[in-house]
Protein backbone atom coordinates (compact mmCIF):
# COMPACT_ATOMS: atom_id res chain seq x y z
CA UNK A 1 0.00 0.00 0.00
CA UNK A 2 1.43 3.36 -1.02
CA UNK A 3 1.93 5.93 1.75
CA UNK A 4 -0.52 8.40 0.29
CA UNK A 5 -0.26 10.82 3.21
CA UNK A 6 3.48 11.03 2.64
CA UNK A 7 2.94 11.84 -1.04
CA UNK A 8 0.24 14.37 -0.18
CA UNK A 9 2.53 16.21 2.22
CA UNK A 10 5.40 16.01 -0.27
CA UNK A 11 3.35 17.81 -2.91
CA UNK A 12 1.92 20.34 -0.46
CA UNK A 13 5.45 21.20 0.68
CA UNK A 14 6.36 22.06 -2.92
CA UNK A 15 8.34 18.96 -3.85
CA UNK A 16 7.31 17.53 -7.22
CA UNK A 17 6.17 13.96 -7.61
CA UNK A 18 8.45 11.71 -9.69
CA UNK A 19 7.28 9.12 -12.23
CA UNK A 20 8.01 6.13 -10.00
CA UNK A 21 6.08 7.78 -7.18
CA UNK A 22 3.10 8.48 -9.45
CA UNK A 23 3.08 4.85 -10.56
CA UNK A 24 3.30 3.74 -6.93
CA UNK A 25 0.25 5.86 -6.12
CA UNK A 26 -1.71 4.48 -9.04
CA UNK A 27 -0.77 0.83 -8.53
CA UNK A 28 -0.72 0.54 -4.75
CA UNK A 29 -3.51 2.80 -3.51
CA UNK A 30 -7.13 1.79 -3.11
CA UNK A 31 -9.09 3.77 -5.69
CA UNK A 32 -11.43 5.51 -3.25
CA UNK A 33 -8.48 6.56 -1.08
CA UNK A 34 -6.59 7.96 -4.10
CA UNK A 35 -9.60 9.93 -5.33
CA UNK A 36 -10.29 11.39 -1.88
CA UNK A 37 -6.65 12.41 -1.44
CA UNK A 38 -6.63 14.15 -4.84
CA UNK A 39 -9.78 16.02 -3.80
CA UNK A 40 -8.11 17.13 -0.56
CA UNK A 41 -5.07 18.29 -2.50
CA UNK A 42 -7.29 20.33 -4.82
CA UNK A 43 -9.07 21.94 -1.86
CA UNK A 44 -5.80 22.80 -0.08
CA UNK A 45 -4.35 24.60 -3.09
CA UNK A 46 -7.38 25.91 -5.00
CA UNK A 47 -10.18 26.00 -2.48
CA UNK A 48 -13.62 25.50 -3.98
CA UNK A 49 -13.26 27.83 -6.96
CA UNK A 50 -14.37 26.17 -10.20
CA UNK A 51 -12.94 27.43 -13.50
CA UNK A 52 -15.48 27.60 -16.33
CA UNK A 53 -14.89 28.13 -20.03
CA UNK A 54 -16.80 27.66 -23.25
CA UNK A 55 -15.89 27.32 -26.91
CA UNK A 56 -17.42 27.99 -30.30
CA UNK A 57 -16.53 26.02 -33.42
CA UNK A 58 -15.42 28.99 -35.49
CA UNK A 59 -14.30 26.92 -38.49
CA UNK A 60 -15.54 23.38 -38.95
CA UNK A 61 -14.08 20.49 -40.89
CA UNK A 62 -11.93 20.43 -44.03
CA UNK A 63 -8.74 19.98 -41.99
CA UNK A 64 -5.65 18.81 -43.86
CA UNK A 65 -4.19 16.93 -40.88
CA UNK A 66 -4.60 13.20 -40.18
CA UNK A 67 -5.20 13.13 -36.42
CA UNK A 68 -6.73 9.67 -36.09
CA UNK A 69 -9.36 10.65 -33.51
CA UNK A 70 -10.76 13.70 -35.28
CA UNK A 71 -14.04 14.03 -37.15
CA UNK A 72 -12.85 17.29 -38.72
CA UNK A 73 -10.08 15.75 -40.81
CA UNK A 74 -10.81 15.87 -44.54
CA UNK A 75 -9.21 12.42 -44.81
CA UNK A 76 -12.10 10.66 -43.06
CA UNK A 77 -15.77 10.24 -43.91
CA UNK A 78 -17.71 11.60 -40.95
CA UNK A 79 -21.12 13.14 -40.55
CA UNK A 80 -20.30 16.71 -39.50
CA UNK A 81 -21.25 20.14 -40.76
CA UNK A 82 -18.45 22.02 -42.49
CA UNK A 83 -18.09 25.78 -42.90
CA UNK A 84 -15.24 28.20 -43.42
CA UNK A 85 -15.97 30.89 -40.87
CA UNK A 86 -18.69 31.40 -38.30
CA UNK A 87 -20.60 34.69 -38.47
CA UNK A 88 -19.98 37.42 -35.94
CA UNK A 89 -23.68 37.32 -35.03
CA UNK A 90 -23.26 33.70 -33.92
CA UNK A 91 -20.02 34.46 -32.07
CA UNK A 92 -21.79 37.28 -30.24
CA UNK A 93 -24.93 35.24 -29.52
CA UNK A 94 -23.06 32.35 -27.96
CA UNK A 95 -20.63 34.62 -26.15
CA UNK A 96 -23.36 36.67 -24.51
CA UNK A 97 -25.34 33.54 -23.68
CA UNK A 98 -22.36 32.07 -21.86
CA UNK A 99 -21.53 35.34 -20.12
CA UNK A 100 -25.11 35.63 -18.88
CA UNK A 101 -24.84 32.10 -17.49
CA UNK A 102 -21.74 33.06 -15.54
CA UNK A 103 -19.08 31.59 -17.84
CA UNK A 104 -16.17 34.05 -18.01
CA UNK A 105 -13.81 32.43 -20.55
CA UNK A 106 -14.76 32.14 -24.22
CA UNK A 107 -12.69 30.71 -27.06
CA UNK A 108 -12.94 30.67 -30.83
CA UNK A 109 -11.66 27.31 -32.09
CA UNK A 110 -10.82 26.66 -35.73
CA UNK A 111 -10.25 23.38 -37.53
CA UNK A 112 -7.14 23.15 -39.65
CA UNK A 113 -3.37 23.21 -39.40
CA UNK A 114 -3.26 26.99 -39.12
CA UNK A 115 -5.23 30.14 -39.90
CA UNK A 116 -4.15 32.54 -42.65
CA UNK A 117 -3.00 36.04 -41.66
CA UNK A 118 -6.09 37.46 -43.38
CA UNK A 119 -8.42 35.22 -41.39
CA UNK A 120 -6.57 36.03 -38.18
CA UNK A 121 -7.46 39.65 -38.94
CA UNK A 122 -11.13 38.69 -39.45
CA UNK A 123 -11.32 36.71 -36.23
CA UNK A 124 -9.42 39.50 -34.49
CA UNK A 125 -12.14 41.97 -35.45
CA UNK A 126 -14.71 39.62 -33.91
CA UNK A 127 -12.76 39.53 -30.64
CA UNK A 128 -12.34 43.28 -30.61
CA UNK A 129 -16.02 43.95 -31.30
CA UNK A 130 -17.24 41.45 -28.72
CA UNK A 131 -14.76 42.92 -26.26
CA UNK A 132 -16.61 46.22 -26.58
CA UNK A 133 -19.90 44.49 -25.75
CA UNK A 134 -18.87 42.12 -22.97
CA UNK A 135 -16.52 41.42 -20.09
CA UNK A 136 -15.55 38.01 -21.44
CA UNK A 137 -11.99 36.73 -21.06
CA UNK A 138 -10.92 35.68 -24.57
CA UNK A 139 -9.04 32.55 -25.54
CA UNK A 140 -8.12 31.23 -28.97
CA UNK A 141 -7.35 27.84 -30.48
CA UNK A 142 -6.26 28.36 -34.08
CA UNK A 143 -3.58 25.81 -34.86
CA UNK A 144 0.07 26.63 -35.38
CA UNK A 145 1.18 30.20 -34.77
CA UNK A 146 3.81 32.54 -36.05
CA UNK A 147 5.03 35.41 -33.91
CA UNK A 148 3.07 37.88 -36.06
CA UNK A 149 -0.20 35.94 -35.71
CA UNK A 150 0.25 35.62 -31.98
CA UNK A 151 0.88 39.34 -31.59
CA UNK A 152 -2.23 40.14 -33.65
CA UNK A 153 -4.38 37.99 -31.38
CA UNK A 154 -2.98 39.68 -28.28
CA UNK A 155 -3.65 43.10 -29.80
CA UNK A 156 -7.31 42.11 -30.29
CA UNK A 157 -7.76 41.11 -26.66
CA UNK A 158 -6.90 37.39 -26.61
CA UNK A 159 -5.30 36.51 -23.28
CA UNK A 160 -4.92 32.72 -23.51
CA UNK A 161 -3.92 30.33 -26.27
CA UNK A 162 -5.02 26.73 -26.41
CA UNK A 163 -2.93 24.07 -28.14
CA UNK A 164 -3.42 20.52 -26.95
CA UNK A 165 -0.43 18.22 -27.05
CA UNK A 166 -3.14 15.51 -27.50
CA UNK A 167 -0.90 12.78 -26.06
CA UNK A 168 2.63 12.30 -24.80
CA UNK A 169 5.65 12.65 -27.03
CA UNK A 170 6.33 8.89 -27.18
CA UNK A 171 2.81 8.02 -28.40
CA UNK A 172 2.19 11.00 -30.67
CA UNK A 173 3.36 9.28 -33.91
CA UNK A 174 0.56 6.72 -33.40
CA UNK A 175 -1.97 9.55 -33.40
CA UNK A 176 -0.78 11.92 -36.13
CA UNK A 177 1.93 11.96 -38.79
CA UNK A 178 1.21 15.23 -40.64
CA UNK A 179 2.69 17.33 -37.85
CA UNK A 180 4.77 16.68 -34.77
CA UNK A 181 4.55 16.98 -31.02
CA UNK A 182 7.51 19.35 -31.20
CA UNK A 183 5.60 21.70 -33.52
CA UNK A 184 2.86 21.95 -30.92
CA UNK A 185 5.40 22.82 -28.24
CA UNK A 186 6.84 25.49 -30.55
CA UNK A 187 3.41 27.12 -30.89
CA UNK A 188 2.96 27.04 -27.12
CA UNK A 189 6.27 28.85 -26.74
CA UNK A 190 5.37 31.44 -29.40
CA UNK A 191 2.02 32.14 -27.72
CA UNK A 192 3.65 32.53 -24.31
CA UNK A 193 6.36 34.85 -25.65
CA UNK A 194 3.63 37.03 -27.18
CA UNK A 195 2.08 37.47 -23.73
CA UNK A 196 -0.68 34.85 -23.69
CA UNK A 197 -1.00 32.25 -20.99
CA UNK A 198 -1.39 28.65 -22.05
CA UNK A 199 -4.09 25.99 -22.04
CA UNK A 200 -2.87 22.56 -23.13
CA UNK A 201 -3.85 19.01 -22.37
CA UNK A 202 -4.84 15.94 -24.28
CA UNK A 203 -7.13 13.03 -24.92
CA UNK A 204 -7.17 9.78 -22.97
CA UNK A 205 -8.38 6.57 -24.58
CA UNK A 206 -6.44 6.85 -27.85
CA UNK A 207 -4.71 3.53 -27.22
CA UNK A 208 -1.92 4.89 -25.06
CA UNK A 209 -0.70 3.05 -21.96
CA UNK A 210 -1.40 4.33 -18.47
CA UNK A 211 2.26 5.25 -18.11
CA UNK A 212 1.99 7.32 -21.30
CA UNK A 213 -0.93 9.24 -19.77
CA UNK A 214 1.36 10.07 -16.89
CA UNK A 215 4.11 11.04 -19.33
CA UNK A 216 1.74 13.65 -20.75
CA UNK A 217 1.05 14.98 -17.25
CA UNK A 218 4.79 15.35 -16.59
CA UNK A 219 5.40 16.97 -19.99
CA UNK A 220 2.71 19.56 -19.26
CA UNK A 221 4.31 20.25 -15.89
CA UNK A 222 7.69 20.74 -17.54
CA UNK A 223 6.11 23.21 -19.96
CA UNK A 224 4.59 25.17 -17.06
CA UNK A 225 0.97 24.74 -18.19
CA UNK A 226 -1.62 25.81 -15.61
CA UNK A 227 -4.82 25.03 -17.53
CA UNK A 228 -4.97 21.36 -18.48
CA UNK A 229 -8.07 20.10 -20.34
CA UNK A 230 -8.55 16.36 -20.20
CA UNK A 231 -10.71 14.97 -23.00
CA UNK A 232 -12.10 11.45 -22.93
CA UNK A 233 -12.11 9.96 -26.40
CA UNK A 234 -15.54 9.72 -27.96
CA UNK A 235 -14.96 7.13 -30.71
CA UNK A 236 -16.37 8.66 -33.90
CA UNK A 237 -17.42 6.33 -36.73
CA UNK A 238 -15.38 6.96 -39.84
CA UNK A 239 -12.18 7.85 -37.99
CA UNK A 240 -9.34 5.34 -37.45
CA UNK A 241 -10.04 5.39 -33.71
CA UNK A 242 -13.77 4.95 -34.23
CA UNK A 243 -13.71 1.42 -32.82
CA UNK A 244 -11.63 2.21 -29.74
CA UNK A 245 -13.06 0.88 -26.51
CA UNK A 246 -14.50 3.55 -24.23
CA UNK A 247 -12.64 4.02 -20.95
CA UNK A 248 -14.15 2.89 -17.68
CA UNK A 249 -15.09 5.42 -15.03
CA UNK A 250 -12.31 4.08 -12.79
CA UNK A 251 -9.69 4.67 -15.50
CA UNK A 252 -10.86 8.24 -15.97
CA UNK A 253 -10.93 9.05 -12.25
CA UNK A 254 -7.50 7.53 -11.69
CA UNK A 255 -6.07 9.61 -14.51
CA UNK A 256 -7.60 12.81 -13.13
CA UNK A 257 -6.34 12.09 -9.62
CA UNK A 258 -2.79 11.53 -10.87
CA UNK A 259 -2.88 14.66 -13.04
CA UNK A 260 -3.80 16.56 -9.87
CA UNK A 261 -0.87 15.10 -7.92
CA UNK A 262 1.57 15.76 -10.77
CA UNK A 263 0.23 19.26 -11.57
CA UNK A 264 -1.05 20.47 -8.18
CA UNK A 265 -1.27 24.17 -9.09
CA UNK A 266 -2.98 23.70 -12.46
CA UNK A 267 -6.67 23.85 -13.25
CA UNK A 268 -7.40 20.27 -14.28
CA UNK A 269 -10.28 20.86 -16.67
CA UNK A 270 -12.69 18.16 -17.79
CA UNK A 271 -13.46 18.69 -21.46
CA UNK A 272 -14.90 16.67 -24.34
CA UNK A 273 -16.31 13.21 -23.75
CA UNK A 274 -17.42 13.66 -20.17
CA UNK A 275 -21.10 13.34 -21.03
CA UNK A 276 -20.54 9.68 -21.92
CA UNK A 277 -20.03 9.09 -18.17
CA UNK A 278 -23.55 10.26 -17.41
CA UNK A 279 -24.15 11.46 -13.85
CA UNK A 280 -20.86 9.84 -12.83
CA UNK A 281 -18.99 12.62 -14.65
CA UNK A 282 -19.43 14.79 -11.57
CA UNK A 283 -17.32 12.36 -9.56
CA UNK A 284 -14.37 13.72 -11.54
CA UNK A 285 -14.76 16.96 -9.59
CA UNK A 286 -14.43 15.01 -6.34
CA UNK A 287 -11.26 13.32 -7.60
CA UNK A 288 -9.04 16.29 -8.35
CA UNK A 289 -10.59 18.19 -11.28
CA UNK A 290 -11.59 21.81 -10.70
CA UNK A 291 -12.62 23.13 -14.09
CA UNK A 292 -14.64 22.24 -17.16
CA UNK A 293 -15.60 23.29 -20.63
CA UNK A 294 -19.35 23.80 -20.45
CA UNK A 295 -21.90 23.79 -23.24
CA UNK A 296 -21.24 22.08 -26.56
CA UNK A 297 -17.86 21.02 -27.92
CA UNK A 298 -16.56 21.02 -31.50
CA UNK A 299 -18.36 18.08 -33.10
CA UNK A 300 -20.12 16.54 -30.09
CA UNK A 301 -22.87 17.82 -27.83
CA UNK A 302 -22.20 18.76 -24.22
CA UNK A 303 -24.42 19.27 -21.22
CA UNK A 304 -27.12 21.87 -20.66
CA UNK A 305 -25.21 24.81 -19.14
CA UNK A 306 -27.74 25.63 -16.44
CA UNK A 307 -28.04 22.01 -15.30
CA UNK A 308 -24.28 21.60 -15.45
CA UNK A 309 -23.65 24.64 -13.26
CA UNK A 310 -26.32 23.57 -10.80
CA UNK A 311 -24.68 20.16 -10.39
CA UNK A 312 -21.21 21.70 -10.00
CA UNK A 313 -22.46 24.06 -7.30
CA UNK A 314 -24.38 21.26 -5.56
CA UNK A 315 -21.14 19.40 -4.83
CA UNK A 316 -19.62 22.40 -3.11
CA UNK A 317 -17.94 24.49 -5.79
CA UNK A 318 -18.17 28.23 -6.37
CA UNK A 319 -18.36 28.98 -10.09
CA UNK A 320 -18.61 32.73 -10.02
CA UNK A 321 -16.00 35.42 -10.64
CA UNK A 322 -13.00 34.53 -12.80
CA UNK A 323 -9.92 33.53 -10.85
CA UNK A 324 -6.64 34.19 -12.60
CA UNK A 325 -4.09 31.39 -12.55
Amino acid sequence: MADIEHYLQQVLSGRDLRMEQALDLAEHTESAVLFEAADRLRKKIHGNHFDLCSIINARSGMCSENCRFCAQSSRYQTDISTYDMVSYDEVRRQGKENENAGVARYSLVTAGREVSPEDIDSFGRMYAELGEESDLYFCASMGFLTRDKAEKLVACGVKRYHCNLETCRSFFPEVCTTHTWEQKVETIQIAREAGMDICSGGIIGLGESFRQRLELAFELRELGVFSIPINILTPIPGTPFGDNKELSLSEVLTCIALFRFINPHAVVRLAGGRSQLGEDQYRCFLSGANGAIVGNYLTTSGNNIEEDLAMIKSIGFSAGKLKEE
